[in-house]
């Protein structure tokens, strides 16, 4: 099956890297109409966006940083400055630092909720306000964590924030449906990044060999790949996922509930 986006404009933020930027590049190679990429490093933004226009979809790139309150209205702001309007909106962007009951201070719960639950949740009300205006629906995916079922001890705050989100995700799906605006969310598992990779091998100190054995331990023999992920929010994002809304997917090679 080809998806297609047929024209349509979507903002997707995170997307200088990982799972955000393949889900931009997807995006562009099924006729998106117009993006709008986000992200903190201005200079992978701006090659981003360059790469991404070269494949024919006009790309805006707007460096900001989600944990200040006014970014998500001004990325709404200029997608619809740039394009006229917006279709689509992509939550990819997102803060994984560890803290757990035994040592999350106040600074690592406000600024993981400011960035993976405040910012979607303006993003969504910022573009939601400019699709029911339009009246011709529209499609938001938000990138969630398998962690939002629970998580381990040292993500306990992280966890809590893609919890959050969960919920925000089907609240809007169910506001919103009869505005014929699909909201669903991925709840994705371990995925070989270039954050990923950073966070275990100097972060946290595990070295260059952190991957292999990381692989070693999953079902299938690997981490999930950003492009798989980016697969399946294109899917949604698309006409192929009919009238589908409110949905929790578990992108994961773990089944949730069964015993290990």
């Amino acid at each position: 099956m080809e998806l297609q986006l047929n024209g349509k404009v979507v903002l997707v933020t995170g997307a200088t890297q990982g799972i955000g930027r393949a889900i931009a590049q997807e995006l562009a190679h099924s006729g998106a109409g117009g993006l709008l990429i986000t992200g903190r490093d201005e200079q992978r933004g701006t090659e981003a966006a360059a790469q991404l226009s070269d494949m024919g979809t006009p790309t805006a790139f707007v460096a900001a940083e989600l944990a200040d309150p006014a970014a998500p209205a001004r990325l709404v702001e200029a997608c619809i400055a740039r394009f006229g309007r917006i279709d689509g909106l992509v939550n990819a962007a997102g803060l994984t630092d560890r803290a757990s009951f035994v040592d999350a201070n106040l600074d690592d719960w406000a600024s993981l909720f400011a960035v993976n639950a405040r910012a979607p949740f303006f993003l969504m009300q910022a573009a939601i306000a400019d699709m029911v205006k339009r009246g011709q629906g529209g499609a938001i995916v938000n990138i969630l964590s398998i962690n939002a079922h629970c998580g381990s001890p040292e993500l306990a705050v992280y966890s809590a924030t893609k919890g959050a989100l969960a919920t925000l995700t089907r609240n809007a799906a169910n506001a919103h449906r009869f505005d014929r605006i699909r909201v669903n969310g991925i709840n994705v598992g371990w995925t070989d990044t270039p954050a990923e990779r950073k966070m275990q091998a100097q972060t946290l100190g595990l070295g260059p060999g952190w991957l292999e054995a990381a692989n070693a331990s999953q079902p299938f023999g690997r981490l999930l790949a950003a492009q798989e992920v980016a697969n399946l929010a294109v899917f949604l994002l698309s006409d192929a996922s009919g009238p589908m809304t409110g949905a929790l997917i578990d992108q994961e090679q773990w089944v949730v509930g069964a015993n290990r």
